[in-house]
């Protein structure tokens, strides 16, 4: 339909100051929930065009209840029986949520503070004007990210393209319950990032091994470029292909000296209130002795038997310090398989532009992967500060010279509510803080009830998808400003791969179909009966029948089995 028709005509104003409603026959059927329509307002010097969101559809004139009494007899069949006119039966009342104009200079919709007159004629919104005025960015261009299309209209009708530079310096928060495609959308996410007209350095912590098929990206041409363009400084652009390391749970390192206080009673739990105080005098000996030089767990056993007052420790403590030093030993020890006295995880190993590394700590213990995240953040917060601030140098540990945006799966285990951990903290002052340096942080969670309030409601940029449960709807409802209740309505209603994206990286809370990824998705749930299938397959029945012979021949003492 022509963007000049128009489909309905106004009623008058809402329950609200920034709603309107209008009547349609809506006779192709366009007039759905969350579609785009528009009005003209003609208050300055060129009329402007007013844009609004269906929020609300509702029948005001329709067949009679008498009319479907009988389920095998048709309305219509009725309606001519009793001379009924049924031709134009149909009419509805739409409720209009007011987006208002763009202003084209402030980049930003502007609310007029007054819906239209009554009588007053209302459009369909067209693709063009939506790809123009919903997305602050256009596909392919430095700093975007194409995430999908608009869910109300055909596929690939009016695109939806995050702005990067928004969505990485105000954080990023994706909300889903299980199975409605959170970890496809960070794979598209990702993907954008990648890309020759991005070429972020990305950190992926991931705590179920999900991600490791981003290791293609080097093989695609999608996220390789020739030399060519110009840098925004005006620089030339060199080739490019996106580069990906994964680092497995026996890879990861974390140095004794990058570990606190804190982290040291985290890890060394049960402790008595003697084991504290002698672990802090010793502790701070220690730091005093080393400043920011490697030391070991024996190094620390012998700052706390200094402090303690000798080799031995004192007549009252000497029974504490040895009960202190075997839980040090055994758990910084020699055998230790993620802390280490000298090895660890170097900041430019894990952060090069156009490079992105997955982080698989699906093996490692709860508790450790805290810490890990915690002592990965702190070192991150203090190599962007230090250099922003001028006070590294090329070669330096902490010289960190470029932006970087770090992805959490599964946030609720790292910065759980009414539970304080130690990643906790550190995420809030990253969060807080994190814009001034260039550190960008993203936030993915089945369970936002779990998650601390305050870590996601720092997260300016929001992509909610399916969400069943009423506590994790009113959470994100409490927590997330910039998201209208009339969409957030529609959480229960969503399918799979379709997502509310909100914020500050769009110019409008929108409704979003994501998009194809580019590389396989790791994600997917077993076929459950497709492999009970295949164990019954020819070969496997020959198999285990050759194995259970030869069992049975060692052994006769099993379990009686019937078939």
């Amino acid at each position: 339909m022509a963007a000049s028709t128009p489909v309905g005509i106004t009623k008058g104003p809402g329950e609200t100051p920034h709603e309107f409603t209008f009547i349609s026959r809506d006779t192709h059927h366009i007039l759905r929930t969350g579609e785009y329509v528009w009005y003209a307002l003609d208050d300055g010097p060129a009329a402007r065009t007013v844009l609004g969101r269906i929020v609300e559809r509702r029948a005001v004139r329709q067949y009679p209840d008498s009319f479907l009494a009988e389920p095998e007899v048709p309305p219509a069949t009725v309606a001519a029986l009793v001379g009924f006119d049924d031709s134009n039966n149909d009419l509805f009342e739409l409720t209009v949520a007011i987006m208002g104009y763009y202003d084209t200079a402030m980049s930003t919709f502007v609310n007029p503070w007054i819906p239209p007159l009554s009588g007053r004629p209302i459009y369909l919104a067209d693709d063009t004007l939506l790809a123009q005025v919903l997305s602050k960015k256009t596909v392919g261009t430095v700093g975007s990210a194409h995430i999908g299309d608009l869910l109300t209209r055909d596929p690939g009708a009016v695109p939806i393209v995050v702005d990067v530079k928004e969505m990485v310096s105000t954080h990023l928060a994706i909300i889903a319950s299980t199975g409605s495609g959170k970890s496809y959308l960070a794979g598209v996410l990702i993907e954008e990032l990648m890309r020759p007209y991005n070429r972020a350095a990305v950190l992926i912590i991931d705590p179920h091994g999900e991600y490791n098929t981003l290791e293609t990206l080097p093989n695609h041409a999608a996220f390789a470029a020739a030399p060519g363009g110009r840098t925004a400084s005006g620089g030339e652009l060199g080739p490019y292909r996106a580069a990906a390391r994964v680092f497995l749970h026996d890879q990861v390192k974390v140095r004794l000296n990058t570990l606190e206080l804190s982290d040291l009673r985290t890890l060394l739990p049960d402790m008595t209130e003697k084991q504290h105080n002698l672990l802090t005098q010793g502790f701070r000996l220690m730091k005093d002795r080393k400043h920011t030089a490697p030391w070991s767990a024996s190094d620390l056993v012998k700052a706390i038997k200094d402090s303690a007052g000798g080799e031995d420790g004192t007549r009252d403590d000497s029974g504490t310090v040895g009960a202190l030093e075997w839980k040090i030993q055994s758990r910084f020890g020699d055998n230790e398989m993620v802390f280490s006295a000298t090895q660890h995880l170097d900041l430019h190993e894990l952060f090069q532009p156009g490079q992105c590394t997955i982080l698989q700590i699906n093996e490692i213990d709860d508790r450790d992967q805290q810490v890990i995240v915690a002592t990965i953040l702190r070192r991150l917060y203090k190599a962007r500060m230090d250099t922003d601030r001028g006070k590294t140098h090329p070669g330096d540990e902490y010289h960190l010279p470029y932006p970087v945006f770090v992805l959490v799966e599964e946030a609720h285990h790292f910065a759980p509510a009414n539970a304080q951990v130690l990643s906790t903290t550190i995420l809030k002052q990253v969060l807080a803080e994190g814009r001034k340096f260039g550190l960008g942080i993203g936030l993915i969670s089945q369970r936002p009830g779990k998650l601390d309030p305050d870590v996601l409601s720092q997260c300016q940029t929001q992509c909610i998808m399916r969400i069943v449960n009423e506590v994790d709807q009113k959470t994100v409802a409490t927590a997330i400003e910039g998201v209208g209740h009339e969409l957030l309505r529609n959480l229960p209603a969503l399918s799979k791969g379709q997502v509310i994206i909100a914020g500050s990286a769009v110019n409008t809370p929108v409704l979003c179909r994501v998009r194809t990824r580019l590389t396989p998705h790791g994600g997917e749930s077993h076929n459950a009966p497709a492999r009970w299938q295949e164990h019954f397959a020819a070969d496997s029945l020959a198999d285990r029948a050759r194995d259970a012979a030869i069992m049975s021949r060692k052994d006769n003492t099993g379990p009686r089995i019937f078939r």
